[in-house]
């Protein structure tokens, strides 16, 4: 079976990184930022979806691309354009099944991205864990892989069944150190 990669180009801009200062986060605005799905990857996201499997975005811009570009739910064309995605919590996902993503801070874009994905309350809980565990946080910390199903394998191949938080890891400094589930 193995993995297949495909590779998305997201030039990533202020509004990536720009706190959220408002009081209703519908009045946030991001910036435009430019990106470019190949036709060829475009089709391997396609036939991973018709096989059943999973697509696993690395890193936020990955996600903000792909949902930019999905056309449909499970359905994904090539393109290229300007984007000011913003998701946050209620974001339907069309495209994405897992992530792989640094830590993030409150009151930024990228908390509120992964809080959509994973659930606000349970993403502040994981959080405050990864503090007391004292995880690296930005682009140079530690990583997390987020699924949203509630059967995941976990580092050393061991499948289990999660009902709750799961932290775990530190595999090695350079590589993913937490392993977070929402059921």
């Amino acid at each position: 079976m193995g993995v297949n990669l495909g590779f998305v180009t997201l030039h990533v801009g202020l509004g990536t990184f720009r706190p959220v200062n408002v009081d209703n986060i519908e009045e946030h605005e991001m910036h435009k930022e430019y990106y470019c799905i190949s036709d060829e990857t475009a089709k391997l996201i396609m036939d991973t979806k018709k096989a059943g499997h999973r697509v696993i975005a690395v890193g936020t811009t990955s996600i903000r691309t792909l949902e930019s570009a999905a056309t449909a739910k499970d359905e994904i064309v090539g393109k290229s354009g300007w984007t000011g995605i913003f998701i946050y919590p209620g974001y339907d996902f069309k495209i994405v099944d897992a992530l792989v993503t640094n830590f993030h801070l409150p009151k930024s874009t990228l908390i509120m991205l992964i809080s959509a994905f994973a659930g606000r309350k349970f993403i502040l809980q994981a959080t405050r864990r990864l503090v007391e565990m004292k995880y690296r946080f930005f682009s140079f910390g530690d990583a997390m892989l987020v699924t949203r199903n509630s059967r995941m394998t976990n580092a050393i191949g061991k499948s289990q069944n999660l009902r709750s938080l799961t932290i775990s890891g530190k595999l090695q400094p350079t590589g993913i150190r937490a392993v977070v589930n929402n059921e």
